[in-house]
Parts: structure tokens; C-alpha cells; sequence
């Protein structure tokens, strides 16, 4: 398999985020913690094999750490996600951010799997969130993966070592 190499979105990549977000989301806007985010607007990381992208992650910085927005490997169970993780905590903490965290649903069991063998932990349930989501982004599904109901968001965290 080709090396896979994550950079920094720039300019000329405008278009593949676009199509990769639209592809995996259905949409270029994404509703986390009732904020309203296009995540194409957003700062990314791309993952690539030499002829391909292989995954992409958007994020906002705020005062509170990196919080990453959108993850998704097109290829699955390849390092892809962990790559783009490990590249976003590294970021992160070079900016002297304490955390890399983020928001799923509670539907979303393999990301819950995913993200702690990662060594993300829960660290906060927003009850009925994703009810209250869903007047900013109607398009939000009530069943989620393997017939769950989505209602709720799962709050992630990794803290980072201080430099």
C-alpha cells in the first residue's frame, strides 16, 4: 500500500473537501453543541496516498482546545483516522492547546469504539442536543446506524501534555 502522508488542506483543495464532505455528510454544514458550522470553510487535514485521498478532517480552534468538526477515511480500517487524529493532536499541541476534542451521536457506536482506543474519553452527555439540532439542519436523521434513534451528543476528549 502507497505511503500515506497528511498535510494541511490549502486553496487548491477547496473542491475535494467540498465533494468529500458532501459525500460522506450529505451536506457541507454540520451542527455540533448548537453551533452551526460549514465545514468547508473550515481549516482541514488531508490525508493522501500518492494518487488518491485517503481521509480528510476539519476543525476550529477555540479557546478550549482544537475541536474536530468532521473525520472521515475513505479508506476504512487502514490508519486513516488515526493518522488524521495523531496529525490534529500534534497540531494541537504545538499551539499549546490542553485538548482535542469533539462530538458524536449516540447512535454512532463505532466512532464511541474508535475514538477510545484512541485514548479519547467521555467527558460529557448532551441529552436531546440532536432533537434541538435539527431545527438548524432539518436534514438530520431520527434513526442512526444500526436502528438507533439519535437524540444525543457524546462529548470526547484527549488532553494534551503540556509543553
Amino acid at each position: 500500500m502507497d505511503e500515506l502522508v497528511v498535510r494541511h488542506a490549502g486553496v487548491e483543495d477547496r473542491g475535494l473537501v467540498t465533494d468529500l464532505l458532501l459525500r460522506s455528510w450529505g451536506s457541507t454544514v454540520v451542527v455540533a453543541h448548537g453551533v452551526r458550522y460549514d465545514a468547508a470553510d473550515l481549516p482541514a487535514l488531508v490525508a493522501r496516498r500518492v494518487d488518491r485521498v485517503a481521509g480528510l478532517l476539519t476543525y476550529a480552534i477555540g479557546i478550549d482546545g482544537l475541536e474536530v468538526v468532521t473525520l472521515d477515511a475513505v479508506e476504512r480500517h487502514a490508519g486513516v483516522g488515526t493518522a488524521l487524529l495523531d496529525a490534529a493532536a500534534e497540531m494541537a499541541s504545538g499551539k499549546g492547546l490542553a485538548r482535542v476534542w469533539l462530538i458524536t451521536t449516540n447512535d454512532n457506536v463505532d466512532a464511541l469504539r474508535f475514538y477510545q482506543r484512541r485514548g479519547m474519553r467521555i467527558v460529557g452527555i448532551n441529552p436531546g442536543s440532536i432533537d434541538e439540532a435539527r431545527i438548524l439542519k432539518p436534514s438530520i436523521p431520527v434513526i442512526g446506524d444500526y436502528g438507533i434513534e439519535i437524540h444525543d451528543e457524546i462529548i470526547l476528549e484527549r488532553r494534551l501534555p503540556s509543553r
